[in-house]
Order: structure tokens, then sequence, then C-alpha cells
């Protein structure tokens, strides 16, 4: 499946970050991880920083997946408000989810800082804005629950929104914990330091055959290579949906657009990361290189096909949006593009293990945040091969 529509913004912003060369013998590996997008490049480098031999696939080239396209903004939120996420698996477990997602950002910057690369990470406010009046009880709600369980919230009502920002908004959540990330860059930062610790990096080459062996798995590729390893996770994305038993997930299609630079960003306050309590909802960030980066107008998906034939007209009425709420602001389109994404029901990701492949784990960050989820599966899944239990991977268990 084409994930993303043609040129996505930052592999052309970035050039070539990095060289990796398809397998073309025999390897064996404690771990073998399918996916070198940013999921499988955070667990590479994690898993090789535990001290594990590591060997990544890819079929496409690095980072050319759902990554390329990714406006990456760094939030805890999850799709689903903690409010009903706690009336669907009750208030602990919401508040625990919540929790891990909120500290996975904090982990993104000291991983951040650990590559060294210049991967535009920076820390922003998040404004998340009633769409229409009957959403400010829900916002209430939200910011209620949120500072019961100690997280830093601010809620805003029309006077305040009006004092910050060129639009009007019945009312708005403020979040301190929020950041804004090239994750395209960032994963190819990861992929090198992976490579430094001893991991070895193969894309263009596709796993056609999968064989449970006793003390391990054997994975045959598309070129004839064999990889012997003792333990196997799948970092495939939204493709993962073609393996499993059951259907997990509902794919989307979401539009985004990034400006030529900006000479200012007057009535944005502090340039901070803003979405809407609407569905389909619009998002919007800035770049280091003063971009507007502006993304949502999602439908289901269909075929890539369909998808990228709506890229103009959906990027269109971004452009509107964003026009609206910041008329002074003189937006010039650069660049547009479409990706996929998948939605679960309660918002959480699916993490762990699935009984029809054993010896296997999957990290699958679906939903709005699927780079806190890679992080909180790094930590999961290194956790579980080497034999530390933790309890917050029932979380995302397959059977919950």
């Amino acid at each position: 499946m084409d994930l993303v529509s043609p040129h996505p913004f930052w592999p052309i912003k970035n050039g070539l970050l990095g060289v990796y060369p398809p397998l073309r013998t025999n390897e064996t590996a404690d771990v073998a991880i399918l996916g070198a997008g940013i999921s499988g490049a955070i667990l590479a480098e994690r898993l090789s920083r535990e001290g594990l031999d590591v060997v990544v696939l890819d079929k496409r080239e690095a980072g050319a997946g759902s990554t390329s396209a990714s406006t990456a903004l760094l939030q805890y939120e999850i799709d689903q408000p903690l409010g009903e996420l706690s009336r669907q698996i009750g208030r602990a477990d919401a508040e625990r989810a919540y929790r891990l997602c909120h500290d996975s950002i904090d982990a993104i910057e000291s991983l951040a800082k650990r590559v060294g690369a210049n991967c535009g990470f920076r820390r922003k406010k998040s404004v998340y804005l009633a769409s229409r009046k009957s959403h400010q009880r829900m916002l209430a709600e939200e910011c209620r629950k949120r500072q019961e369980m100690g997280i830093a919230v601010e809620l805003l009502d029309a006077e305040d929104i009006r004092a910050r920002f060129s639009f009007d908004r019945p009312a708005a959540l403020v979040s301190e914990q929020a950041a804004e990330l090239d994750c395209h860059r960032f994963c190819h930062a990861l992929l090198k330091r992976a490579q430094e610790q001893g991991a070895r990096v193969f894309d263009r080459t596709r796993a056609v055959r999968r064989e449970a062996e006793k003390a391990g798995v054997r994975l045959t590729t598309d070129r004839g290579s064999v990889v012997r390893a003792r333990h196997v996770v799948y970092a495939t994305g939204y493709e993962s949906q073609t393996l499993l038993p059951r259907r997990v997930v509902a794919l989307k299609s979401t539009y985004a657009l990034a400006s030529e630079p900006l000479e200012n960003f007057s009535g944005w306050w502090e340039r901070a990361l803003i979405w809407e309590t609407g569905r389909p909802y619009l998002y919007l960030r800035t770049t280091a290189d003063n971009r507007a980066m502006v993304g949502g107008e999602d439908d289901a998906f269909r075929n890539p096909p369909t998808r990228d034939a709506r890229v103009g007209t959906r990027t269109d009425r971004l452009a509107k949006k964003f026009r609206a709420l910041f008329p002074d602001i003189e937006l010039e389109v650069a660049y547009r593009w479409a990706g996929t994404f998948g939605e679960t029901k309660d918002g959480l990701a699916y993490i762990g293990a699935v009984r029809q492949f054993p010896r296997s784990y999957f990290a699958l960050g679906f939903g709005g945040n699927g780079i806190t989820y890679s992080a909180i599966a790094a930590d999961l899944i290194s956790n579980a091969l080497l034999a530390r239990p933790n309890p917050d991977l029932r979380l995302f268990r397959f059977d919950r």
C-alpha cells in the first residue's frame, strides 16, 4: 500500500539523510525489527542501547512511509478525551494511559538530545479549541479531570482567546506539555545512532516468509537472504492490519500543507500548536524555518489514487480555514500532500504479543499521536524482551 501521496514536505526539505543497503547476505540477531520508520527507529536505538543484537528491515527506503508525511505535533492527548476514555476503560486505566503519553514527550526530548541531531524539537504550548459553544462543557470537564491527576492545563474563555489570537472561539484548553519535531530527520538520526551501537539497517528488502523455529524465527526476504532472530518486532504501521487475525483499526486519509516561510505570525500566540474539538479537525503548527504547517480534512481511506486526487481540493480548504483564523498572515502554499493513518475505538495504540505470532511483538502507534506511542512501545517491548515485567503493557494489549 502507498501510505503517502507524492512529494511530502520533509524528504524534499531534508534531502537524502541516510543510505542503507539492501540485505544480500544471511544474518542472525537477537531481534529483527520489520519497519524503519519512526517506530522501528526508536526501537532499534533503544534495543541496541540495551545490548541486544538488532537487524532492521524495511521494504521501502528508511523513513519513506508514514514518517515522511507526519506533521509531528507531539501531544499527550489521546484521540479520546480523558473523560470519554475513563467511561470506556475505567478512570485508573485512562489516567495511566494519559500519564504515559504525557511523560513520553519528556522521553522524546531526552532521546533527541541523546542522538544529537538538529531534528527541530521545540517545546510548545498546545491549544485545544472548542469548535462550537456546545463543546465548552467537554473542555471544562477535561480541564478538571486533568488537573485532578496533576497535569498542568488552563481553561481559556472567549475573552482570553481574543486577547491572544486573531480569532474568536468560545473556549480553549491550554496544555504546557507539547512539542514539535522534524520526524523524518529524527528517524534517520535514531537509525544512525542504532548503527553506532551495533544495529544493522537494511532497506529496499521485503520479508516475504516467516517461519517459527525452535530457537526463534526465520525470515526469508524477497532477495533470497535469510534472517534468523530470537524475536521479531513488527513496526510496520498501518499495513500491519493485513497480518492481524482481526480488524483493529479504521484507516483514514489526512491532508496537509506547508507554507512558504512567513515574515510574521500576527495573531498566533506563541506559535502554539493548535487543534480543534470538531471532526474532522484542523491542526496547525510552525516549523523551525518559519513555515506554517496545516493539516486535517480527514476522510475515510478508500485507496491511494482516490486519496491523492483529493490533495488539491482538501488543502485548498485548509488554506481557506487558515486565512480565516489569521487574516494578517500572508499564507502562500509551498507543499501539499496526503497520508494514511488509522484510528482505534478507544484511541489507544496496540502494543504487545499476538497469539498467532510466537516470539513476536507488535508496535503499532495507531491514532493521532503515533510518535509518542512509539516511545511508549520502545519502553514496553524492551522490558518484555529483557524479562522486566511492566504492568502498563496490558493497557495496549490486542485482546482488550
